[in-house]
């Protein structure tokens, strides 16, 4: 990977925020049984003791302490990782500026929102800002308002940490900074809370790229820290863009596919997988729980324990080895003891029902008759899950496309793997294309692959009236 640009890191700024969104709570008492719920009298076990005669109170009181708690940790748990974020790459000073303490220019709201794609909560914000902000007297374009808004906890999956004289002192993420997003029902990036909506506008890469200390990252991603390399680190960076991320990349230390595009893929979803075996893009990793811990720990690089020795291989893993990601160990363990309340809240989080006006009635149903005949459709993505019921996962042959992104992850007994997406709320996500690295920039596009993949032989209007039909669920 050699570098053909470099980015002034301190140049651009970004900060996270974002907002609220209603959840309901599904009973997933299997879930509960080996959760311990701080509250002695709210134990799951509740849930086993009640009789059919009995109101089941303290069972539903267990449900909804847990459902409030995962909430609680999807939204503002950093497990510690701001030791890494901010701690050994610095980011808070670049958000800060030289002004307030940092470095450079720092990160206004202005560039946060419409460079970086971050979300702000308007629930997090006191009544007299709200004024503030529609009458037009609240600087969006200086750092320290930055910095007021990360006081109030109020930027979406960013949460700072200041020292006593009240200045930044460190900065961490949450699952929520990629996994939420808002209803801009205030104002562009600024709204409700949509939790579980992937969000579309979030430039990962570019957000990373400012830290003043890349080093860390560059020594154990690409195995050197030498200008050169952060060079490179930074092209990779730069690659993504908004809506993507590469999660695997300091796993196996590749930037790019073999076409030279980036090897970032669309941040999923984190709704609808109740039911499902494996989300996300690629099979060989595992399901909901196995990537919150990934994420938790490898991504987020809180500081918890995790064990897969798949990657202890230093051929097809390199960047894991180099940094013991196939056997992580932390005392305390701040990611493990969280684990089942964020899976219980995730698999409450229900997929978004498609807007009054955004598909056509008369086609969807047309199209759904489609969907479940001639198009074959309903033989993977099976109704009402729309997913496979069992292993939803198929080779890269059966889909007509190439393996790169499956050949990454650990391959299963069947060899490398894609992931058959649900398709409930497909309408939210759809923003930057289709598949996993987008190559289908519209549903016609897909429906076009797989009519000339399985010779199916579709007219253009029953390929239509499917769009409309997947723009329905």
């Amino acid at each position: 990977m050699k570098p053909t640009m470099r980015w002034q890191r301190g140049s651009r700024s970004s900060v996270a925020l974002v907002a609220i969104t209603g959840v309901a709570i599904t009973a997933l008492a299997t879930t509960l049984a080996a959760f311990s719920l701080s509250n002695p009298d709210d134990k799951p076990g509740a849930c086993e003791s009640r009789s059919v005669d009995e109101p089941g109170q303290a069972c539903a009181k267990a449900l909804v302490r847990l459902f409030e708690q995962g909430k609680d940790i999807f939204r503002f748990d950093t497990f510690g990782d701001e030791d890494y974020w901010g701690g050994k790459l610095q980011l808070h000073k670049a958000i800060a500026g030289a002004a307030l303490g940092g470095v450079g220019p720092g990160v206004s709201p202005r560039t946060a929102l419409i460079v970086a794609g971050l979300k702000v909560d308007v629930d997090a914000l006191p009544g007299n800002l709200r004024a503030g902000l529609r009458q037009g007297n609240v600087d969006l374009d200086s750092p320290a308002t930055t910095l007021a808004l990360l006081k109030l906890n109020a930027v979406v999956g960013v949460k700072g940490f200041f020292d006593n004289r009240g200045s930044l002192s460190s900065i961490g993420i949450t699952c929520a900074v990629c996994h939420s997003t808002v209803d801009d029902s205030f104002a562009p990036g600024i709204g409700k809370r949509l939790d579980g909506w992937p969000n579309q506008d979030l430039d990962t890469g570019l957000i990373v790229s400012l830290a003043p200390n890349l080093a860390p990252m560059a020594d154990q991603v690409l195995g050197a820290s030498d200008p050169a390399t952060i060079d490179t680190l930074e092209k990779v960076l730069l690659s993504w863009g908004p809506g993507f991320y590469d999660a695997e990349v300091n796993i196996d230390a590749i930037g790019f596919r073999p076409d030279g595009k980036s090897a970032a893929v669309r941040i999923p979803a984190a709704y609808g997988h109740l039911g499902e075996d494996l989300h996300t893009w690629t099979g060989g990793f595992g399901n909901v729980t196995y990537w919150n811990a990934y994420v938790a720990n490898l991504q987020m690089h809180g500081k918890g324990n995790f064990n897969d020795e798949r990657f202890n291989d230093p051929v097809k893993y390199p960047a894991a080895v180099r940094g013991g990601f196939f056997k992580l160990r932390h005392n305390p363990d701040l990611v493990t003891p969280k684990l089942a309340a964020l899976h219980y809240y995730q698999l409450s989080l229900k997929a978004p029902t498609p807007p009054p006006g955004s598909f056509d009635p008369a086609a969807a149903q047309r199209g759904e008759a489609v969907f479940n005949g001639q198009g074959q459709c309903s033989g993977c993505h099976m109704p009402p899950l729309y997913t496979d019921a069992g292993y939803n996962a198929h080779t890269p042959a059966e889909m007509c496309i190439d393996s790169f992104q499956a050949d990454r992850g650990p391959t299963g007994a069947i060899g490398s793997t894609y992931v058959t997406p649900q398709l409930s709320g497909l309408w939210s996500r759809s923003k930057r294309g289709f598949f996993h690295d987008g190559r289908f920039p519209t549903l016609l596009d897909v429906a076009n692959h797989y009519n000339a993949c399985f010779n199916l032989g579709l007219s253009s209007g029953e390929k239509s009236d499917l769009v409309q039909f997947l723009k329905s669920r």
